[in-house]
């Protein structure tokens, strides 16, 4: 396979699990929803609160029927959420992190929140470069970010590898545009998902990929 000259990797449940900050970082976003009738405990609110913490909010509240007015108190609370108690990534982050390629971090999220998940991280200055996708001011996909990283760095899709959890945002974008992808997943939650490659380790990149 192709040297990779460029890495570009996703944030949440990539470089740390969201499970481990999930329940302080939206208790109050889960304290709104119980105003709308929303019931701890059932299956429904459990499951929402999984959902949450895998994807965009504006997605989840979409694909769950959410009123519009919990909706719109509930953009303005996390429009100016921030998480500031300690955070560590995943044990073998530290193997991506010694891989021999420009890193680009590309994440979706609310623009403050995700920048505050980066700072108590202290990974910033493990990446070139650090893109928020923030569907709330900006219509901006993680395609259009990653033809702006190749674009800017001189690259072709066959010179990056994407690394990221979920098949439905990072990996298909990638895909879309002719990248080799790195499926991260620690839990297999998607064992029919298409992507180039697969691992729980971040260490398996070294044994797969030939890094410039």
């Amino acid at each position: 396979m192709k040297n990779k000259k460029a890495l570009i990797v996703d944030l949440d449940n990539t470089v740390y699990p969201v499970k481990s900050i999930g329940e302080q970082l939206f208790a109050p976003l889960f304290e709104l929803m119980q105003e709308y009738g929303w019931t701890p405990g059932t299956d429904r609110f459990e499951g929402v609160k999984e959902d949450i913490m895998r994807r965009p909010f504006q997605k989840v509240a979409d694909d769950n029927g959410f009123n519009a007015e919990l909706v719109q108190r509930a953009l303005e609370l996390l429009r100016t959420t921030e998480y500031t108690g300690e955070m560590n990534p995943y044990a073998d982050y530290e193997s991506l992190r010694r891989l021999p390629a420009d890193k680009y971090l590309v994440t979706t999220g609310f623009e403050k929140l995700q920048r505050s998940k980066v700072r108590q991280l202290g990974i910033e200055a493990d990446f070139k470069k650090v893109s928020v996708v923030d569907p709330d001011v900006s219509d901006l996909s993680k395609a259009d970010i990653f033809k702006a990283i190749m674009h800017e760095e001189n690259l072709k899709p066959e010179d990056v590898l994407v690394i990221g959890d979920d098949p439905e945002s990072e990996i298909a974008a990638a895909r879309s545009l002719g990248m080799d992808t790195f499926l991260y997943e620690k839990e297999k939650a998607h064992p029919r998902a298409e992507a180039t490659c697969r691992g729980s380790n971040f260490g398996d990149l070294e044994n797969i990929f030939r890094l410039k």
